[in-house]
């Protein structure tokens, strides 16, 4: 069995800033405070994202905090799924590569992601992507604030789920940071870098991918990687 785990922001679609959008109406439900600035996010957990932020407003957070703000930011991200569809999109490649891998027999697609799990799946199903997720084997922000340990818990449910001993070296991981890179690295897991976000391919390459690609629209080095 071969496992791969896609990140979903900047490597299978763009919320065009409804996504930051909805961040600061949930953070505002929550704290009670407009939110002024957001904590960078690449790479980032959403709870780690939810507590710098809140630190960059004098907010002293805690987990029941953070919770309150993942019901609504599902709550809201439901509310806006026809605006984020209208406003954001698909990246190029990224149907094509998941209805591929689909077809490939023995292997399993789920996510590991800094999105709660609510949201992830609300994402990938506003723009058609979700049919071919796995989503109960995936790694989310909810789960740890350590994206390492997001790959390893995606990798524990879908063992535990499947009986399948799964190599790690039979693991992908695909995302479009350096934090993915080096959670994949940190795995012991081949990562492909995909530069469809904020950095650029020399960097993701510099950072240890594996492979490193401009967009998901060859899918020659996707299909090397999982021989």
């Amino acid at each position: 069995m071969k496992l791969v785990l896609w990140d979903i922001d900047h490597t299978l679609i763009a919320t065009r800033g409804v996504g930051g959008e909805i961040f600061g109406d949930a953070f505002k439900q929550v704290t009670g405070t407009p939110m002024r600035e957001q904590a960078t996010i690449d790479g980032l957990t959403e709870p780690v994202i939810f507590r710098k932020t809140a630190e960059l407003h004098g907010i002293d957070s805690d987990r029941a905090m953070f919770e309150a703000f993942a019901r609504a930011s599902t709550t809201l991200h439901r509310q806006r799924a026809e605006e984020l569809h209208a406003r954001g999109h698909a990246l190029p490649g990224a149907a094509n590569a998941l209805a591929t891998l689909a077809g490939m027999d023995g292997v399993v697609q789920s996510v590991v992601t800094g999105n709660i799990r609510a949201v992830a799946e609300i994402k990938l199903q506003v723009f058609g992507l979700d049919s071919h997720i796995t989503f109960p084997f995936g790694g989310y922000g909810e789960d740890h604030d350590e994206r390492t340990e997001l790959v390893r818990t995606a990798i524990t449910r879908t063992r535990e789920a499947t009986g399948s001993r799964i190599a790690l070296a039979d693991v992908l991981l695909i995302g479009d940071t350096p934090a993915d890179v080096a959670a994949g690295r940190a795995a012991d897991v081949p990562v492909l870098a995909v530069a469809t976000g904020r950095t650029p391919a020399e960097q993701l390459a510099e950072a240890g991918a594996t492979t490193t690609v401009c967009n998901l629209r060859d899918l020659t080095p996707l299909h090397d990687l999982l021989r």
